[in-house]
């Protein structure tokens, strides 16, 4: 069966593994979902992720990240969806959480948080918010 939306996948993938207490996850690679974890890794919401390789097909293991037992990431949620795309301009980007949040939005210049796009005067299509 062929998956429809691979980031909200992945974004599935690390929340099940933050809920049971998981150290690592792994799904399959993708250029968007590594530059979504780079942005993730900026931030501090994960300890780092690496590609790996199993045969011709490439995988990203995520190694998540806690603080006094409990998971970083507290919320991740897919804003965009295959059937709803979200696009906003660089001053309509939501503020997630009154700024202790981020927004990851896919721009022109490529993935990057909300704040970076605000700041470079930037819009586009906003992937998903962190808590």
């Amino acid at each position: 069966m062929s998956m429809q939306d691979p980031i909200a996948d992945m974004l599935t993938r690390i929340r099940n593994a933050q809920a049971v207490g998981g150290l690592v996850v792994s799904f399959p690679a993708s250029k968007v979902k590594k530059s979504i974890l780079e942005v993730l890794k900026e931030e501090g919401y994960i300890e780092d992720f690496a590609l790996t390789q199993d045969g011709n097909k490439g995988n990203i293991e995520v190694t998540l990240r806690y603080h006094h037992g409990a998971s970083v990431i507290r919320k991740i949620k897919r804003v965009s969806r295959l059937g709803c795309r979200v696009y906003r301009g660089s001053g309509a980007i939501p503020s997630v959480n009154s700024g202790l949040g981020i927004a990851i939005v896919s721009t022109s210049q490529g993935v990057m948080s909300g704040r970076q796009a605000a700041a470079r005067k930037l819009g586009g299509e906003v992937l998903c918010t962190v808590e």
